[in-house]
């Protein structure tokens, strides 16, 4: 089954993914960050930007990896924060960030398939960033996040076509499957869902898209 091999990989992939936030690998690995991996940056900056005023909010960190946005937004204020993951190796890396910065009481960090995955609550936000690339049904996953929030929802998409979308095909070719959209494809994967307002915003590599309940403003 694909999501096995994409567990299989993000389990493995743990502290080299962790290692992209903290720019630990010296000036090579910084310089490809700022030209491949500017969108991890964009989409991170936007989704707490998003969340914004954290103070007492509940938050849902769908493919949460090793926990950056779930801790940055716990510093902010947050009351609570889950953090879903199907990678064991991200999670304990997760766990262990948040009990070094002192926010271990707000975050909580498990694994979980999120097709199955049934909370007790409704969050305030939900963030699904670097998610969507995996999952074969976006329909599905979009439609249990809107029926998880209360006002918004922030995803990642990954940009079809051009160089950049064929290098990303050629290097996960082996390690997962992966799948790539177009804007067209995701204005009509919107217009599926009527209760939200979208915005579709083009950063880098990346589409980020925001779906408010209606009645809020984006």
């Amino acid at each position: 089954m694909s999501l096995d091999r994409t567990q299989t990989f993000f389990h493995q992939y743990a502290n080299d993914f962790d290692a992209i936030y903290g720019n630990q690998n010296g000036l090579v690995d910084s310089v490809i960050n700022r030209i491949f991996r500017k969108s991890m940056r964009l989409r991170y900056e936007k989704s707490i930007e998003g969340c914004e005023p954290a103070q007492g909010k509940s938050v849902l960190d769908v493919g949460c990896g090793p926990g950056h946005y779930s801790i940055t937004l716990a510093q902010r204020g947050a009351s609570r924060v889950v953090g879903i993951d199907f990678a064991d190796g991200m999670l304990k890396l997760a766990t262990e960030h948040a009990r070094k910065v002192g926010v271990a009481d707000r975050c909580r960090f498990m694994v979980a398939d999120f097709y199955t995955y049934q909370p007790e609550e409704i969050f305030d936000c939900v963030i699904v960033m670097g998610f969507m690339d995996y999952m074969p049904d976006a329909e599905k996953v979009v439609a249990k996040v809107l029926s998880l929030t209360r006002n918004k929802a922030f995803f990642s998409f990954p940009v079809a076509g051009g160089v950049l979308g064929w290098q990303r095909q050629m290097r996960y070719k082996k390690r997962c499957d992966l799948f790539l959209y177009t804007e067209d494809q995701l204005k009509q994967l919107c217009a599926k869902f009527p209760e939200a307002n979208a915005k579709i915003e083009p950063i880098s590599r990346d589409f980020f898209v925001t779906l408010e309940k209606n009645g809020k403003k984006i």
